[in-house]
């Protein structure tokens, strides 16, 4: 793996040591920071781990050990080629990464916290290694069967790039024609700090990272999908405390009204709430994200749970 350069080492996560870790067939770019309860933080597309720029320094203040990766294919994280059924791009492998990474670091049990994509390798994190996973948020997140399950004319319209990225080949030559163009859209550096913004459009303008994204859909309209509904069959559930969190000024609510009510069909323990932000709630609004991470990772002494296995 190349050493990074200067593009890539402009301030952002000032003190955070950066590396590479392989799991499997992976290799994972972390940053990572700080003591105390180890904090996993999973960004969403099409950000990097720079994403978490503003809230990861306040969980180190705060008391935390903080790992911020880029997901499997997105920033400078790399795994396979993309696999005919979509696996290779699938939550569940990314999931797997997940553990990997954090284990490699010293961490067999941790909080984890993931937005938009991410939460949803978050949540997949939570089912498949309950061990693994101490407390858990999750940020403008439903389950993709969910989304499916209620999918009408209202969600195909503003949700239609799910099914425009499904598409074989097509998306790749649509945003690689002029990727900065296509993610500049939503992409404004003086909101996102421009060293973040700069990393994103390092990444989106690399072939095998947009495709990479892609195959992220692609897994999550089939495979993600599949094993979502083989959850359901089983009565599988996340048994960590769960925290949602939602941006006010998104469409989660005005599309489904109060999330949790179907979280409550996935979740043992559940709370959540509203955050005053649009979508990318990390950079827009990171003061109140921390806190509310904060306030879910570091329980009262009444909440706190005992590890699986220990007395």
């Amino acid at each position: 793996m190349p050493d990074m350069d200067a593009r890539h080492n402009r301030g952002v996560f000032e003190g955070f040591t950066t590396e590479w870790i392989d799991s499997d067939d992976a290799s994972i770019f972390v940053r990572h920071a700080g003591s105390g309860t180890p904090v996993l933080l999973l960004h969403g597309h099409p950000r990097t781990s720079a994403t978490w720029h503003r809230v990861a320094p306040r969980l180190v203040a705060a008391g935390f050990t903080v790992v911020c990766p880029d997901l499997r294919g997105y920033g400078r994280s790399r795994g396979p080629e993309p696999s005919p059924d979509h696996s290779a791009h699938s939550k569940r492998a990314v999931a797997q990464d997940m553990v990997a990474v954090m284990r490699s670091l010293g961490h067999e049990r941790f909080c984890s916290a993931g937005h938009d994509r991410g939460s949803l390798v978050a949540l997949r994190l939570a089912l498949d290694h309950p061990t693994a996973v101490e407390r858990l948020v999750l940020i403008d997140c439903l389950p993709v069967s969910e989304h499916l399950r209620r999918a009408g004319a209202d969600f195909a319209t503003r949700w239609w790039h799910w099914f425009f990225f499904a598409q074989p080949e097509i998306p790749e030559r649509v945003i690689n024609a002029d990727p900065a163009s296509w993610y500049g859209r939503k992409a404004d550096a003086a909101t996102m700090g421009a060293d973040n913004h700069a990393e994103l459009m390092d990444a989106v303008a690399q072939p095998e990272v947009v495709r990479a994204m892609l195959e992220d859909y692609r897994a999550g309209l089939s495979v993600d999908r599949e094993h979502e509904e083989a959850d359901r069959t089983a009565h599988r559930r996340v048994t960590a405390p769960l925290r949602v969190l939602w941006s006010l000024q998104d469409d989660i609510e005005e599309l489904y009204g109060n999330p949790l009510d179907i979280w409550r069909g996935w979740a043992d323990e559940l709370d959540g709430f509203g955050i005053d932000s649009g979508h990318h709630v990390a950079e827009e609004n990171p003061a109140d994200l921390a806190q509310a991470l904060i306030g879910h990772f570091r329980p009262s002494p009444s909440q706190r749970r005992p590890v699986p296995g220990l007395r």
